[in-house]
C-alpha cells in the first residue's frame, strides 16, 4: 500500500509539473480574437488573410511572448484600413523584437547579471522590445547589464528594460552610444528607479543642442549621477558647470513637459 501511495504521489507531482509548463504561454484572448475578426468583416478581408496574422500571434504566445501588444498592432492596422499583407511584415518585425528581448533577458539571467525573481515579465519584455525597435542594440543591452552590475547585486529586470529604453532616447538625442550606456548604467548602480532613468534621458534629450554645442557637459551630469544626485536636482534652474564653459543652464528646457514617446 505504501509503495502504491508513493507512486500515486509521484504521478500527481509529475502531472502538476507538466501542467505548469503551459502557464508560460500567453494565449491570444477570445476578446482580441473576436475584435480582430469583427474588424476583418467590417473591412471586407477574407478569413484566410487575417488568419495568417492570428497564427503569428498565436505562435508567439506559445513561445511565452506577450500577445496583447501583437494583437493590438493587428487591430490598429485593420482599423486604419491597412491591407493584411501590409500588416504582416510589421507584425513579423514586432515579433522579432520580442524574441530578441526574450533571448537577451534569458541570457542576462543565466549569466547571473539580472534578477528574474521579481517584476512583471510581460511589461519588461514590452519595454525591451520597444528599446530595440527604437535603436538600442542587443550588444548595448548586454553592456548595460554588465556595467550596471559591476560586481554588485543583480540588476532588476525592470532596471535593465528601462535602461535600454533610456539609452534609445539618448541615442535619438545624438548622444554617443558609449557615453549613453555608461550614464544609464551609472544611474542603475545609484538606484535610479525606472521612472527616474526615463526622466534622466528625456531631460538630456531636451537639452541635446546645448550638449552638442558645449553649453552643457554630459560628463558633469554623469558625475552628479555617480554622487547619487537625482534628476530634479541635476536639472534644477541654476548654474551648471560645463566642460570649461561655466555657462548657465538653459532654462527653456528645465520644465517637465510632455512625455517622450
Amino acid at each position: 500500500m505504501s509503495r502504491t501511495l508513493n507512486i500515486q504521489v509521484w504521478l500527481v507531482g509529475l502531472a502538476m509539473c507538466l501542467g505548469a509548463t503551459p502557464a508560460l504561454a500567453d494565449p491570444l484572448s477570445n476578446q482580441d480574437r473576436e475584435e480582430i475578426n469583427r474588424l476583418r468583416s467590417v473591412q471586407g478581408h477574407s478569413a484566410e488573410e487575417v488568419n495568417a496574422l492570428l497564427e503569428q500571434v498565436t505562435k508567439a504566445g506559445e513561445k511565452g511572448l506577450p500577445t496583447e501588444p501583437l494583437a493590438n498592432k493587428v487591430k490598429e492596422g485593420l482599423a486604419k484600413g491597412v491591407e493584411p499583407k501590409r500588416i504582416d511584415p510589421v507584425l513579423r518585425q514586432l515579433v522579432s523584437h520580442f524574441e530578441s528581448a526574450h533571448d537577451l533577458l534569458q541570457e542576462s539571467v543565466s549569466k547571473g547579471m539580472v534578477d528574474a525573481s521579481q517584476g512583471n515579465r510581460q511589461r519588461v519584455l514590452e519595454e525591451l522590445a520597444e528599446a530595440l525597435s527604437r535603436g538600442t542594440t542587443a550588444e548595448e543591452v548586454r553592456e548595460i547589464a554588465k556595467t550596471a552590475q559591476g560586481g554588485r547585486a543583480k540588476v532588476s529586470q525592470e532596471s535593465l528594460a528601462s535602461g535600454a529604453k533610456s539609452l534609445a532616447i539618448l541615442k535619438e538625442a545624438k548622444i554617443p552610444s558609449k557615453d549613453g550606456t555608461a550614464l544609464v548604467a551609472e544611474g542603475i548602480r545609484q538606484g535610479y528607479r525606472s521612472a527616474e532613468l526615463g526622466d534622466l534621458a528625456r531631460e538630456i534629450k531636451r537639452r541635446g543642442s546645448d550638449i552638442q554645442q558645449g553649453r552643457m557637459s554630459l560628463q558633469t551630469i554623469k558625475d552628479q549621477v555617480s554622487k547619487g544626485q537625482r534628476v530634479d536636482r541635476i536639472f534644477r534652474d541654476g548654474d551648471q558647470s560645463g566642460s570649461g564653459s561655466g555657462e548657465r543652464m538653459n532654462r527653456s528646457g528645465s520644465g517637465h513637459g510632455g512625455r517622450d514617446h
